[in-house]
């Protein structure tokens, strides 16, 4: 590894003027308990956007949850995972004028390390007006960008599939956040990447450490009238409006995040060739009914909060504990569409479950394949061609299409096809997310390849909350052998793809290293000028030491 090099993981506009948010640590017993964040939104006291709820939503989402520290080094941890911890991915909100943040409507970009928001474009009346116009009221939205040599740095040519991992965590992390506010969240595909760029100000930046344009979500407080796929496929701000506010007054510069790089010509190339040059096509918006119930489960009286907050990536498993059968039947329902954060994604559900069982009470250790959408049960028979059992396994709940295709130990291909490692094979269960590949590429374009990585990055999410409200633990494994998942299945051509594993089980807890609080105390005071191009001089955070991780 090229310490010296190891890129800055945080992001910053020297010269832009930065708003501090309040901090807003949750209270274990509060309200909404975490199973009600899965529960269809019913309208119940509305948390308008003011600057309470917008810190809220950031601080549950993208910001620090903690800081390590093994002797010298210190590094951060984020509400949102990242493969290495790495965090390619930028965040964005652009809102109208709000008392006590902003007296005009702008454009900013977020900065976890001190939970602040950094003024990039103020925009007018009119400009905000256009923008928000056919969404919900009282809307904002929220941009996420992703910048390639934070991962590349350490993972080269496979950075770039990490990075939509990592950005469907955010996508996510976002949604169920929102959810926690009574909010909703819509992703606003009718935008291409160059309304993108110019919409979030990056259409300027060059060269490897530029950030790319991802995708734009809609937050919205609960409306009596839907935001249907029909709505979000109208919304398309005009290209004048879009052009007027790239070609306006952007403030700040971005940092520079390593002294010296090393090129990936393919990351590049890969990134060309997945740009939405338009908007999709009404087949796209297409979406199966919901067939989620998991709204009817029992409450656990969780805190959401606490929940989301608490979530850590395990470095390595205990290989003994196990997991009781409604555990893993509850895990399963809450990653099927109907509530969120699926509801953000507008398209049908393109990826399922291959689930590599070790150590579940009441369930035989075996092979099982959950199907997300039942409409795709007929091709998924026809596609995987070793002769399995396709049983439905015991007292699987209604509505949840779960078969087990045969009875065996499978830890060693479980370990086997995530690149040998063992963390796999420790779990109570490990998953392998197979996208429907050729036909959506085919149908929609080359830029729903980055859309499949989102939605198994929305999965791994959701598990790692269920796995934390489940007692234990869990992590994304982004190294895998497709072709050995493939052969697992008999799969002989490119209908379904390896996208993304994951591993559920006891985390083995390394004693060596201390915890430490998210963010230190912060002097008083709002808006803060922004002294250098990394951090406040009178903040207190401190950058992750080099050759941490």
């Amino acid at each position: 590894m090229d310490w010296q090099n190891q890129p800055n993981p945080f992001r910053r506009y020297g010269g832009a003027k930065l708003i501090r948010l309040d901090h807003l640590p949750p209270e274990t017993a509060s309200r909404p308990h975490y199973d009600e964040l899965f529960r269809p939104a019913t309208g119940g006291p509305m948390r308008v956007p003011n600057r309470q709820s917008i810190s809220q939503l950031l601080y549950d989402s993208l910001s620090l949850s903690a800081w390590k520290e093994y002797r010298s080094s210190r590094w951060s941890l984020r509400v949102n995972p990242s493969s290495g911890d790495l965090h390619p991915t930028e965040g964005y909100m652009i809102f109208g004028a709000i008392h006590g943040l902003h007296d005009r409507p702008a454009v900013y970009h977020y900065c976890p390390l001190t939970h602040a928001l950094e003024v990039r474009r103020e925009l007018t009346e009119q400009v905000w007006n256009g923008l928000t116009r056919g969404l919900p009221p009282r809307a904002l939205l929220v941009g996420l960008t992703s910048i390639y040599w934070r991962e590349s740095w350490k993972y080269g040519e496979r950075a770039f599939r990490y990075c939509q991992h990592d950005l469907g965590h955010a996508i996510a992390a976002v949604a169920l956040a929102a959810a926690v506010l009574e909010w909703e969240t819509r992703l606003l595909e009718a935008m291409t990447t160059d309304d993108l760029k110019r919409l979030l100000g990056v259409h300027h930046q060059r060269g490897i450490e530029a950030e790319h344009p991802e995708c734009l979500l809609a937050v919205y407080p609960w409306a009596r009238k839907p935001f249907t796929p029909a709505c979000q496929r109208a919304y398309e701000p005009s290209q004048d409006l879009l052009a007027g506010i790239g070609d306006g007054h952007w403030h700040g510069s971005p940092n520079r995040l390593s002294p010296a790089h090393q090129a990936w010509p393919i990351i590049d190339t890969v990134s060309q060739a997945t740009l939405k040059p338009k908007a999709p096509d009404k087949e796209f918006w297409i979406q199966t009914a919901p067939t989620s119930r998991s709204f009817d489960l029992p409450d656990r009286k969780l805190s959401a909060r606490q929940i989301i907050r608490q979530r850590r990536s395990a470095l390595a498993l205990d290989g003994n504990t196990t997991l009781a059968r409604g555990d893993l039947y509850r895990m399963l329902q809450r990653v099927l569409p109907g509530s969120a954060p699926f509801t953000a994604l507008p398209w049908r559900p393109a990826v399922h479950l291959l689930l590599f069982v070790h150590r579940v009470k009441a369930l035989a250790p075996g092979l099982y394949l959950l199907v997300r959408d039942p409409d795709r049960i007929g091709d998924l028979r026809a596609a995987i061609t070793k002769p399995f059992e396709w049983r439905r396994p015991p007292a699987c709940p209604a509505g949840m299409h779960l078969y087990r295709l045969c009875e065996a130990d499978c830890r060693r291909a479980a370990q086997m096809s995530s690149c040998h490692q063992e963390i796999a094979a420790d779990g109570v269960f490990a998953a392998a997310m197979l996208g429907e590949f050729e036909p959506r590429l085919s149908a929609h374009g080359a830029w729903f390849y980055r859309r499949l990585h989102w939605e198994a990055g929305a999965i791994g999410q959701v598990l790692y909350l269920e796995a934390e409200a489940a007692g234990v633990g869990s992590t994304g494994i982004g190294c895998f052998l497709d072709d050995a998942t493939h052969e697992i299945l008999g799969l002989t051509d490119r209908r379904y793809q390896t996208i993304y594993h994951f591993t559920v089980g006891a985390p083995v807890e390394d004693t060596r290293l201390t915890s430490l609080p998210a963010y230190p105390a912060l002097p008083s005071g709002n808006d803060v000028l922004l002294q250098d191009n990394f951090v406040d001089q009178d903040d207190g955070a401190a950058h992750p030491p080099k050759g941490s991780s």
